[in-house]
């Protein structure tokens, strides 16, 4: 029977405080699944190094001498978490047969590998790894969490809800990942669309080994706005909707101000000139404000910048 190829991909930025631990419990299971001859002795470990300030590319040399499994890569300067993991996914889906993508501080459980693997070897190629609950986040984590996923749904994305980015792809899923050119990156909408045949494991999500997040309430802004206006054109239909409210409204208002010009109880030219001057303002801002967001899409994505460079690679 053929024993997959198992690679193990991580992107790391300023984890040195988890990473030994990490590298530990992955080699752990990595060497596990080796001995119940589940994967091949070939399978490996990968960190991605985005450009961390800190200890973290020393630490991932000393555990490529360590372990013979653990291969490392440095890139040129930070790219943020979703280029890293492309890089790392890019890099090696020539070396395995499938790839795990998996964060360095762990929360996701790596027990259920075993159930992934179990699901690929019959043919599943993309495999999602799906929190059955978030008991271990803040209440402000989880309740923002639920309103991006329902925020994802009304914009007409086709997301796995409660999946982050610990999946499995089988080698022609990541073939065809890389025909994706585009520069603003968002994987959790990225792989449903590639299609093949899918699954889930679920599991609970754990408490942090270390460290802190990297992701600020900013951030979590703002990888959420990215995932709405790269996978769904559903904002500017809503600037069309609010055109046609505000159209309405204006009938409204021009009546009622016709009336009170009948009646005689008007405060003359405040509601004709005030009202709608602030009004229309305001729409009109926030209206150029979602455009202006899809034309720097836009201008970001004609350029076709590179979206990583590779400083060093250790095998």
């Amino acid at each position: 029977m053929h024993k997959p190829i198992l690679g193990i991909i991580s992107p790391c930025y300023n984890e040195e405080l988890v990473l030994n631990q990490t590298s530990m419990q992955l080699n752990t299971i990595i060497k596990d699944l080796i001995s119940k001859n589940i994967i091949s002795e070939n399978s490996f470990i990968a960190f991605i190094d985005d450009g961390s300030v800190d200890n973290t590319w020393k630490i991932i040399k000393d555990n490529s001498n360590n372990f013979t499994n653990i291969k490392g890569l440095k890139l040129a300067k930070n790219v943020g978490h979703q280029n890293a993991l492309l890089a790392g996914l890019l890099t090696y889906k020539n070396e395995a047969d499938a790839l795990i993508s998996i964060d360095a501080d762990l929360q996701d459980d790596i027990s259920v590998i075993e159930e992934m693997i179990s699901k690929f070897s019959q043919g599943t190629d993309v495999v999602y790894g799906v929190r059955k609950e978030r008991k271990t986040d803040s209440f402000f984590k989880r309740n923002t969490a639920l309103l991006f996923y329902k925020l994802m749904k009304k914009m007409r994305v086709n997301l796995v809800y409660n999946h982050a980015d610990f999946r499995l792809c089988s080698k022609r899923v990541l073939n065809a990942l890389e025909e994706y050119g585009e520069v603003n990156l968002f994987l959790r909408g990225i792989i449903p669309t590639i299609g093949f045949n899918q699954g889930v494991v679920y599991y609970d999500r754990l408490e942090r080994l270390a460290g802190k997040s990297k992701y600020s309430f900013l951030k979590m802004m703002s990888f959420a706005w990215n995932g709405i206006t790269s996978f769904s054109n559903y904002p500017l239909r809503l600037v069309t909707i609010i055109g046609f409210v505000i159209f309405f409204l204006c009938l409204i208002m021009s009546a009622y101000a016709l009336f009170g010009l009948y009646t005689g109880n008007y405060v003359p030219g405040w509601l004709s000139t005030v009202l709608p001057m602030y009004f229309l303002g305001g729409v009109q801002l926030f209206c150029f404000g979602i455009i202006g967001e899809y034309i720097g899409k836009i201008y970001s994505e004609v350029k076709k910048r590179p979206r990583y460079f590779i400083d060093k690679k250790i095998d």
